[in-house]
């Protein structure tokens, strides 16, 4: 089972937006059964539309298609997609309901005829419709090709996404079992682990692949399996994760699918009742951001702050200036003073503090670019690690969040 996303729109190829609309369907269709052989962006331009149907009709069996779906005259999908299918547009009475309760309920302004004409579809294809806008989505085939149209705006498409595509997919065609399990490691680099691992990577069964993950500071190791029989594959890859976890089981520290290094700290800081709090300079509020974006955080995670200036250092945590004064603002002692304030002031149990110099310039330390010292206050210590990653700054602040939850992790167990 092979699909195409073709995603339509001259916004994502001149990067004012970012298509994450691919790596939403990708994901989903992954998890049905359907491999995406293709993913394609292109102009809004009738031609190269038509030329990417063409070319698309012969790779795969499904193609799904987003963007172009407004109602001003730049979005031309649906007009192209009936010149494709040698079709008319007719007007659905149902979308235009959908529609007219719309502007009813939610939008101020008298709904005009260019609104009304989004109730306007292909004669031949299944209205999919769009709960989420006024656009509705569109499924039509031709010979052996399933083609889904879809609104590009990413609430709307995942919207249609749940509610009738995947559901019409598995309906509509036969289709193998995928399953992935993405195993999270932290603390060391691919190489490493591939040496430390490769006897059982060469020992896999056929229908399994490894693949690697490296980010900044983690790597992920992605087993993947195909075929007709969910249980065995399903049983196959714990088996393989029990033997792994006794090879590397002192490095790995959960599963993407379910149990992220933020989900286990939070999951570990709940359990026994102890909670968090950051100061940040360094990393901007990152670490702060990479708890509170999950459900649940305010069980543990208490507060923070991002004393990025040196100055705040001292009037918002109470840094002696003496201190920094002496060690400077990028050191150990600054760091591990950084972590016992924001403990204090917030009243957690553990807390977390960043201080460094990320680059591109040296800032009000005179630290070599890319130090970076990490602080981690717990009940009964604190301490501090020196790190120095390099001069380039984006990756600097990644691996310093990394790195910052790999050392709370490895206090809390």
């Amino acid at each position: 089972m092979l699909a195409e996303i073709i995603t339509i729109g001259d916004e994502i190829l001149i990067g004012q937006i970012i298509d994450t609309n691919s790596a939403f369907m990708g994901k989903e269709l992954n998890k049905i059964g359907v491999d995406v052989y293709q993913i394609t962006s292109i102009k809004d331009d009738k031609q190269h539309i038509l030329s990417a149907l063409e070319e698309a009709s012969k790779r795969v069996d499904i193609v799904l298609i987003t963007g172009g779906l407004g109602p001003t005259k730049d979005d031309i999908t649906k007009h192209t997609i009936c010149e494709y299918f040698k079709d008319t547009l007719v007007l659905n009475k149902e979308v235009l309901v959908h529609i007219e309760k719309l502007f009813e309920k939610y939008i101020s302004t008298p709904i005009s005829e260019i609104n009304k004409q989004q109730a306007l579809v292909p004669s031949t294809c299944k209205v999919l419709m769009n709960h989420y806008g006024t656009a509705p989505g569109m499924w039509l085939e031709k010979e052996n090709t399933v083609f889904v149209s879809m609104p590009g705006v990413p609430y709307e498409m995942k919207g249609l996404m749940k509610d009738e595509v995947l559901l019409r997919i598995q309906k509509r065609f036969d289709r193998p079992y995928i399953l992935h399990k993405t195993i999270l490691t932290y603390g060391v680099g691919e190489s490493v682990i591939a040496e430390k691992i490769e006897n059982w990577e060469d020992n896999l069964p056929a229908y399994i692949k490894l693949a690697y993950l490296p980010n900044l500071g983690s790597v992920r190791l992605r087993l993947s399996a195909r075929g007709k029989d969910e249980k065995l594959l399903e049983d196959t890859i714990e088996s393989e994760v029990i033997k792994l976890r006794e090879i590397i089981g002192d490095i790995i520290v959960g599963y993407e699918e379910n149990e992220t290094i933020e989900f286990r700290i939070g999951k570990l800081l709940t359990n026994k009742g102890k909670t968090l709090s950051v100061a940040e300079s360094c990393t901007g509020g990152k670490v702060a951001e990479s708890f509170t974006a999950n459900a649940g955080a305010s069980s543990y995670f208490v507060g923070g702050t991002v004393t990025y200036a040196t100055q705040s250092k001292i009037d918002v945590l109470g840094i002696d200036s003496e201190i920094i004064k002496k060690y400077t603002v990028t050191s150990e002692e600054v760091a591990k003073a950084m972590a016992l304030k924001v403990k204090e002031k917030f009243k957690s149990d553990y807390a977390i503090s960043t201080t460094g110099n990320a680059g591109p310039s040296k800032g009000d330390g005179d630290v070599e670019v890319g130090t970076i010292f990490i602080g981690i206050a717990t009940p009964t210590t604190v301490f501090s690690k020196k790190y120095v990653f390099g001069s380039f700054r984006e990756r600097n602040i990644g691996k310093a969040v990394n790195k910052s939850l790999e050392l709370l992790l490895r206090e809390l167990l």
